[in-house]
């Protein structure tokens, strides 16, 4: 879709972008053909808008599923695809993601361009939602796609860099220009294709990061002892993984945050 076409279809039907959603439209059809090709078999699409992107994923004739939580954008496409698409209207932050990869045959690719303000939490749920996700390929503001690719003691390392890094691999596909967009954002964007590595499931990985990082000025033993880890315990887990409880958390590797999950799921907490 040109910027042209996006004004005309907004006009249409009387639409303005919703700023507070992260509305910015794509406006570049090599870069939707380019994400459509990246994708493989049925794909859940997070944040459709008018369809630019759906348009190319649905050309591919595999099952697709778009969830969109804004019902003005929902009315357009249902006027575009009608039964070709499968609507999927709400919040993705809440809609059940396992269910609609199991409605589309199981394993899946995911697709979308995220809104800014929910790259983070967004990502993290589909990491971790259970469902068969084999790979992603995620449009977003760079300073967001920075997390995927920090390192330790980096400013912007954290949960999610942890999370992606231990189950997928990540590569740049695209980098694209504020005028790929309409309306522009405030700057670029980076397109991620994420693949799902042969890594050791850890439940309690999760949960190991967000206690950990709950302030990031505290040693990774005070973090822990009030997520309800004892002393004696904390001292276990920590000479098991050959770490000092006084470290802080954005100086762990994935593979340490790795053992540290493996040691609480073998032994509790």
């Amino acid at each position: 879709m040109s910027i042209a076409s996006i004004k005309a279809q907004l006009a249409q039907y009387g639409i303005n972008p919703n700023r507070a959603l992260g509305q910015n439209f794509l406006a570049d059809d090599d870069a939707a053909e380019a994400i459509a090709a990246s994708c493989k078999g049925a794909v859940i699409e997070i944040g459709p808008g008018m369809g630019a992107l759906t348009e190319k994923l649905l050309n591919r004739e595999a099952p697709v599923a778009a969830i969109e939580i804004d019902r003005r954008m929902a009315e357009i496409l249902r006027s575009r695809f009608g039964d070709k698409l499968i609507l999927v209207e709400g919040d993705a932050l809440k809609a059940n993601i396992k269910a609609v990869a199991q409605s589309l045959g199981g394993e899946v690719s995911v697709a979308g361009n995220l809104p800014y303000y929910i790259t983070t939490p967004i990502c993290t749920r589909l990491i971790t939602c259970g469902a068969n996700i084999r790979y992603m390929t995620l449009m977003m503001q760079k300073e967001a796609a920075e997390r995927f690719f920090a390192e330790p003691g980096d400013r912007v390392y954290g949960p999610l860099t942890v999370l992606a890094q231990h189950y997928y691999d990540i590569n740049t596909l695209l980098r694209l220009s504020r005028e790929a967009y309409y309306p522009q954002p405030e700057v670029d964007s980076v397109v991620l294709c994420l693949e799902r590595k042969q890594a050791e499931a850890h439940p309690a990985l999760q949960w190991v990061l967000e206690s950990a990082f709950a302030m990031r000025r505290k040693t990774l033993a005070n973090n822990l002892k009030a997520a309800g880890i004892s002393d004696k315990r904390l001292n276990e887990i920590c000479e098991a993984v050959g770490i000092g409880g006084n470290i802080r958390a954005e100086r762990l590797t994935t593979a340490q945050f790795a053992a540290i999950s493996g040691e609480i799921e073998k032994g509790g907490k």
